[in-house]
């Protein structure tokens, strides 16, 4: 049976626990000269440092919504503006996004920086879709993705049907001659049926609309017109000059195709800029509520501290008296 033992400590005698292993003993010493003797103090600088984090993330934030504030300002104007260079070719080639194409080329639009909601996300939701619908023995389906984003996101499931990325695409402010010239380079290295251009299209500061365009090669308008419905009129024209009506059809789903490109990518470029508002005003708004919290915790750590400390003088002051 385990009892109890005395050591004399200079005029002290001091009771011991019964004997255990000398490891056990260290380990139990160190713990205690490594325990901090104040609790509450630490644990109201650690609430401390965390209001000072949550203050920098705060400012952090605020500028990052006004700086996309100041930039979506710049691109609306001519985001609207471009609208006007790809609605007269739908007017005369028509948007069928369900004709029957060999070899879909989607065209997926995103961007190259974070931290602005769900929007990359949405193109690349759209474009496994439309991928997947256009599936068959007979049908090829390739990638044409514009921004980091989409390319980080594709790359995991589809990197074998990748066939060109662009990157740091709004890095220098666009015009429509960078986009043309990207343009030509997609149509030199694809061979297509269809062209199919997945883009978010600005509304709102919160609002954006996934939109699929479609771009018929020369051989589909040929065939849809001859067949008649929406492309039938194309009949009726007359061509001048001698050029044929190839040609023609050539030069015209040349010029859509980076007219509908340029109008993706400035409606994307708002679309990012208004979602990057909208999730920063979100991230203020609650790191406020969070140094509200914070705050509330401060104040009652060291109210409590405040008052345990007032209860031991009270305590210490009785028993003096006592």
């Amino acid at each position: 049976m385990a009892m109890a033992v005395l050591r004399r400590e200079g005029r002290r005698f001091a009771p011991l626990v019964s004997p255990q292993p000398m490891a056990a003993l260290r380990s139990s010493l160190i713990a205690e000269e490594q325990t901090p003797q104040d609790v509450r103090c630490i644990s109201t600088q650690v609430v401390r440092n965390r209001m000072k984090s949550v203050k920098s993330i705060q400012k952090i934030t605020k500028a990052m919504k006004m700086v996309a504030a100041s930039k979506l300002r710049a691109i609306q104007t001519r985001a609207e503006n471009s609208r006007g260079l790809w609605q007269p070719f739908t007017a005369l080639l028509g948007d069928i996004p369900s004709v029957d194409a060999k070899k879909n080329v989607i065209v997926t639009v995103s961007s190259d920086k974070g931290l602005c909601g769900g929007i990359n996300s949405t193109s690349v939701k759209i474009s496994k879709a439309v991928h997947k619908l256009n599936s068959g023995p007979d049908k090829e389906r390739k990638y044409v993705i514009l921004g980091e984003k989409a390319k980080a996101q594709l790359v995991r499931d589809s990197k074998k049907d990748i066939e060109i990325t662009i990157t740091e695409l709004q890095k220098n402010p666009l015009n429509y001659t960078q986009v043309a010239v990207l343009a030509d380079d997609i149509l030199k290295n694809v061979e297509y049926d269809a062209l199919r251009i997945i883009f978010n299209k600005f509304q709102s500061v919160v609002s954006f609309l996934p939109t699929v365009s479609t771009v018929l090669s020369p051989e589909i308008v040929e065939r849809e017109s001859e067949a008649g419905g929406k492309l039938g009129e194309l009949d009726s024209y007359e061509i001048e000059g001698g050029e044929t009506k190839s040609e023609v059809l050539q030069n015209l789903a040349e010029f859509q195709f980076s007219c509908v490109l340029f109008n993706a990518v400035l409606e994307n470029a708002c679309s990012e800029q208004g979602a990057r508002m909208s999730a920063m005003d979100s991230s203020s708004r609650n790191a406020g509520e969070m140094l509200d919290r914070l705050t509330l915790t401060y104040n009652r750590t060291r109210q409590a501290s405040i008052t345990t400390e007032l209860i031991e003088i009270i305590s210490g002051a009785s028993a003096l008296k006592g």
